[in-house]
């Protein structure tokens, strides 16, 4: 992603503009804890590689944020999730 919003917010109804913004900041936070997590891989130096994985971790706190104020907005999101989970549980037995 790399600072672009994937969709034009322009084009999103007017009720559905929240949810989009939400996942746009999901989708930044992921491709940033993408990064970090290859950039700390490739250096040798270990203060730098702490420091990319320390910066990675807060990220996946700040999913975790935008996804909880999301799941407040979309119960279908809700519902959807909890039927993926359930799939995979059912694959793992």
């Amino acid at each position: 992603m790399l600072s672009d919003i994937p969709i034009s917010l322009d084009k999103v109804r007017k009720e559905e503009i929240d949810k989009e913004i939400l996942r746009a900041g999901i989708i930044a936070e992921l491709d940033a804890i993408n990064l970090y997590e290859q950039l700390a891989a490739m250096t040798p130096n270990k203060n730098i590689k702490m420091l990319f994985l320390d910066i990675a971790k807060e990220e996946k706190t700040h999913v975790g944020e935008f996804q909880t104020l999301l799941l407040t907005l979309d119960k279908q999101q809700v519902e959807e999730l909890e039927k993926g989970k359930k799939e995979v549980e059912e694959l793992i037995k």
